[in-house]
């Protein structure tokens, strides 16, 4: 289905844009119809949404051998509504989406690193890295429902 690193990418931002515009219609009914419910259902979606994002953002930038500039600005991107589908876009313009998953070295130096080499295991297996990333997702996701929401109760 991700056959590329930009069609994940891509995907997930565009999806993190759709959360937020969930969240804040929640907010929107919360503060006019007294339905403090739509904010748990679009803050939940959004929130679960914002961790596929940060763990997309990561992985691609690790395929992709992204700096810490580009790779820090992909993540903190959706912290700020809808700022996702613009930096795809500049990820896009600037070559940084371009290519194919790594499942094969090369003969670049970098990919004897123990990090390659992790993600190229995961990438030959795309089921296991997809369990994976939505299992930690998903424990996260769970230990911040545990803590319960920012700036305390909502």
């Amino acid at each position: 289905m991700f056959r590329t690193p930009l069609t994940l990418f891509r995907t997930l931002a565009i999806a993190e844009a759709v959360s937020w515009t969930l969240l804040i219609a929640g907010l929107i009914l919360r503060a006019t119809a007294d339905l403090s419910v739509a904010v748990s259902i679009g803050g939940g979606i959004h929130g679960f949404v914002f961790l596929a994002y940060g763990a997309t953002a990561v992985l691609v930038a690790l395929n992709q051998r992204w700096g810490i500039g580009p790779t820090a600005l992909a993540v903190v991107s959706a912290v700020i509504p809808y700022a996702t589908i613009p930096t795809e876009i500049w990820l896009q313009r600037s070559g940084r989406l371009r290519g194919s998953w790594r499942r094969e070295e090369s003969d670049d130096p970098r990919d004897r690193r123990p990090v390659d080499r992790l993600l190229r295991f995961f990438l030959r297996r795309p089921g296991v890295l997809g369990l994976l990333l939505a299992a930690v997702v998903a424990v996260v996701f769970v230990v911040l429902l545990v803590v319960g929401p920012p700036g305390g109760k909502g």
